[in-house]
């Protein structure tokens, strides 16, 4: 008996949210969207029972743009969890461990559930650390919970069911947006703490704020200097005047929304209908963005790694890393962490105590990292959502369209296909994963990182072609059939 057979029982009784028997109406997408959204807001907020106020440290607090979720909330670990489920899954189907058909319904149903199961692994995996390791969440000595009185590690136990909770709610909630609303849940999700970083950063009446800051500055609370001297260069081009960071935010937007719109257009004829033609685009983004979340996945738990080792066993290596205030300083951990703003690498100022030629290999493994590895990932991504030349030449064939002046084969529309996608997945990988870098070195508004940005984006960017094809549909209803939605 394979896997397949012994795990059935298990996989295929996983809880799901059924699907829509027919077409959703857009107002009801967006009902069930917004009520997804405003859900997610209330349990960022919800603080976990049992948390000590103060001195807990966020592992993943560089990643939080990415990851979504919120520090010692029920949302604690974030999407992060079914993003690794998804990386572990790509993997093994990507060498075809797995052996599962995802045209078959049942292996479709197979795959579904160990996806949920995964999931559930990894929340139990990443929530452990986080409350029994120590500092991460310090929980309270004893709690007083109606009648029961809770010390110790039933503290611990308590906050780790909680985090237990908000990551399966986290994943059922992707699961209703996927199926009953506009886009995905984790896009929402990571637009949704994108724009609250980007907003908070223009406008919190408190020092970090642009629009406040400024008012310093205007009104001479701030000393701005010379300005032909490095010291008020730097206060108003970088810290209190924001002006790269601004500079940066509005050329990621402009990028983006121009990369999404640079695109190869294959001529399509029909093969039985006269005149009946069409371009199928091979975007320079061909692969989306989605795939740097893989790439900052790894790297996040890359550096959730090296802060558990620090803990548990602070006597480690010096070569492997040491650390000072939470944050690497020194050795293998610090040139694998990535860059997150200016005063990460700027080695002339006094916010970095490490020399030149460290910053530097540090700057170059992050830059290599993430161009080859968006490249890989991308690559990854296309092969397993059925965006490789393979499967589209099958989409285009059973579709009854042809390429004009070639045969009406699918061997023959395959080889059209791969002139383009191979190429372009490779270079649209490496170019955004060499622009989320360049974003994290000058910085952006509300420190939002660069992935980050560029995430939020071209999720934006998407979900508006989407809600403009799901308007579409609903004032001409016959174009449902055309998309296979009806």
């Amino acid at each position: 008996m394979g896997w397949k057979e012994a795990a059935e029982p298990v996989l295929t009784r996983m809880p799901a949210v059924r699907r829509p028997e027919g077409h959703v109406p857009f107002k009801r997408k967006l009902m069930w969207t917004a009520g997804i959204l405003m859900l997610y807001f209330f349990l960022t907020n919800v603080t976990l029972l049992g948390l000590q106020s103060g001195g807990a440290n966020d592992l993943f607090g560089e990643f939080r743009a990415i990851l979504a979720g919120s520090q010692g909330s029920v949302l604690q670990v974030g999407i992060g969890p079914i993003v690794t489920a998804s990386i572990v899954l790509q993997l093994l189907g990507g060498a075809n461990l797995l052996g599962l058909d995802t045209d078959d319904p049942r292996d479709q149903v197979l795959y579904q559930g160990l996806q949920k199961l995964l999931v559930v692994l990894m929340v139990i995996l990443t929530g452990l650390p986080m409350v029994f390791a120590g500092g991460f969440l310090p929980a309270q000595s004893s709690l007083q919970l109606g009648g029961l009185a809770l010390e110790g590690t039933q503290v611990q136990l308590l906050m780790f069911a909680q985090i237990l909770v908000g990551g399966v709610l986290i994943l059922y909630m992707d699961e209703v947006v996927s199926k009953w609303g506009v886009g995905s849940g984790i896009g929402l999700f990571i637009i949704a703490g994108v724009s609250q970083r980007l907003v908070t950063g223009l406008v919190q009446p408190a020092q970090g704020g642009f629009f406040f800051d400024w008012y310093r500055i205007l009104t001479g609370q701030v000393d701005v200097g010379s300005l032909v001297s490095a010291a008020g260069l730097q206060t108003l081009l970088i810290n209190e005047g924001h002006i790269i960071a601004l500079v940066t935010t509005l050329l990621i937007f402009g990028i983006v929304v121009y990369a999404e719109s640079v695109r190869v257009e294959i001529p399509l004829s029909h093969a039985r209908v006269k005149g009946a033609r069409g371009r199928f685009p091979v975007k320079l983004i061909y692969a989306s963005v989605l795939p740097m979340i893989l790439v900052r996945a790894v790297q996040a738990n890359v550096q959730f790694m090296g802060q558990i080792l620090n803990r548990q066993w602070g006597g480690m290596p010096t070569w492997l890393g040491t650390y000072s205030q939470g944050q690497p300083d020194g050795g293998l951990f610090y040139y694998l962490a990535p860059i997150y703003s200016p005063q990460d690498w700027m080695w002339w100022t006094a916010n970095v105590s490490q020399n030149a030629w460290q910053v530097l290999i540090r700057i170059g493994i992050d830059v290599t990292f993430m161009v080859v590895g968006g490249a890989i990932f991308a690559i990854f991504w296309v092969e397993t959502t059925d965006m490789g030349p393979e499967s589209t030449a099958k989409q285009i064939q059973n579709s009854g369209m042809q390429i004009p002046g070639f045969r009406q084969n699918v061997g023959v529309i395959e080889k059209v296909m791969e002139r383009y996608i191979p190429q372009v997945t490779v270079i649209g990988g490496a170019l955004v994963g060499l622009l989320a870098v360049w974003a994290n070195m000058l910085g952006t508004i509300g420190n939002v990182s660069g992935t980050g940005l560029l995430l939020a984006v071209s999720i934006t960017y998407k979900l508006y072609e989407e809600i403009a094809e799901e308007q579409l549909m609903e004032m001409h209803p016959m174009m449902r059939q055309m998309f296979g939605n009806e």
